[in-house]
This record gives C-alpha cells, structure tokens and sequence, in this order.
C-alpha cells in the first residue's frame, strides 16, 4: 500500500464523516462531500452557520472517516484551513473538489459558503476484506504531503 492507492481509495468515496470538537468539547460528526488533492489533502464545502464551521474556525484539529463498502476504510487525521479568496493554491482545491463534485461551481453563489481543506497528520488504511487484513499507517510531519 501507497499514498497513491490511498488517493485512488478516497477519490472513489466521494462522501467521509467529519469529525470536530465543539465548542464545550463535545465531539461532533458530520457527512460531508469531499475531493483530494495528489497530496492527499481533503477539500469540503460548508455554510459559516454550520456547527463544522465554527468548530473549524476556532479548532482547526478535525478527523475524517472514509469508505463503508465492504470492510475497506481510511481514518484521517488532520488541521483543517479556511480557503479564503486568493489562497496561494486554491486552484488546486477547487479543481480537485469540483472533479468530485461538478455541480460544486453552482454552490458558490450560495450565502454563506465557504471551503476548506484539511492537510493530513496521520492516516491509516484498512482492508478487512483481505486474508490476512492490510493496514497501513502514514505520519505526516509538516503540512501537505
């Protein structure tokens, strides 16, 4: 197993739960649809009314899980970052997500939308299906891949 594989696991999902921290220290979860980056980083749309958002906003620290077909999952850990007008490579991120969700660009006139993207920390593969079960962990010690 790869981080090219693990790409190539996530970019067929589509969906993952989000996982945050609230604003008394509750965890929260959300099914959100993402898109990924080469370099594995999960870009995801919102509203700044959502829970997500705020949570997000004031502890960028968030979880994903991905994949329920089968007994094939991705846990992902991660520091979540507001795409904000003119980011550096917001191309990149939105290319990405709108590849994954093409009706994306008609979302953007919404009030209220905003974007993010999570940059990994740790992720683990899992494949229950296989005898005997693969996993494979990835460290990421700086931002990005």
């Amino acid at each position: 197993m790869i981080e090219t594989e693990v790409y190539q696991f996530i970019t067929q999902s589509k969906l993952g739960v989000l996982g945050t921290i609230g604003e008394l220290g509750a965890p929260q979860s959300a099914l959100v649809g993402i898109g990924v980056t080469e370099k594995l980083e999960i870009v995801f749309d919102t509203v700044k009314s959502s829970r997500k958002y705020r949570n997000l906003i004031a502890r960028p620290e968030c979880s994903f899980s991905i994949g329920w077909a089968g007994e094939k999952t991705v846990q992902y850990e991660g520091v979540a970052e507001e795409l904000i007008g003119g980011s550096e490579n917001q191309k990149v991120y939105f290319d990405a997500y709108f590849k994954a969700w093409p009706d994306g660009p008609a979302r953007l006139s919404w009030a209220g939308i905003v974007h993010f993207v999570v940059r990994p920390k740790w992720i683990r593969y899992s494949d229950y299906d296989e005898r005997p079960p693969l996993i494979q962990e990835f460290k990421f010690d700086s931002p990005g891949v």
